[in-house]
């Protein structure tokens, strides 16, 4: 049962990396050849990542992923104990994103 938990925690902290780290390139292309600058930009490309991904998927999951990643914990088993501990780290650098990219559109958006 822990092995299952394990896998499945891993497999959900490391799928929204992928569109991520796409969009995260297609923004700082777009800001390379467009000469654009500051928060503006980078929130321009978040956008496109996030729009792709899906907040509320990227939320879901995350958390999910945490839970099932702390309940695998077992002693004597050290290797994916440290592959646990470095996915929830990542876990939680999304779920900062994620909220990081969610105040930055509010604020924007609030200020017109």
């Amino acid at each position: 049962m822990k092995n299952k938990r394990f896998f499945w925690g891993l497999l959900l902290v490391w799928a929204p990396w992928l569109p991520t780290l796409i969009g995260l390139a297609n923004a700082f292309r777009g800001i390379s050849t467009e000469k654009a600058t500051g928060l503006a930009a980078v929130a321009g490309g978040l956008t496109e990542m996030f729009v792709l991904v899906g907040l509320i998927t990227t939320l879901v999951f995350q958390v999910v992923a945490i839970v099932l990643l702390l309940r695998a914990f077992e002693a004597g088993h050290q290797l994916r104990n440290l592959f646990s501990v470095i996915s929830v780290f990542f876990s939680v650098l999304m779920l900062l994103l994620v909220c990081s990219f969610v105040w930055l559109t509010w604020t924007r958006a609030a200020h017109g």
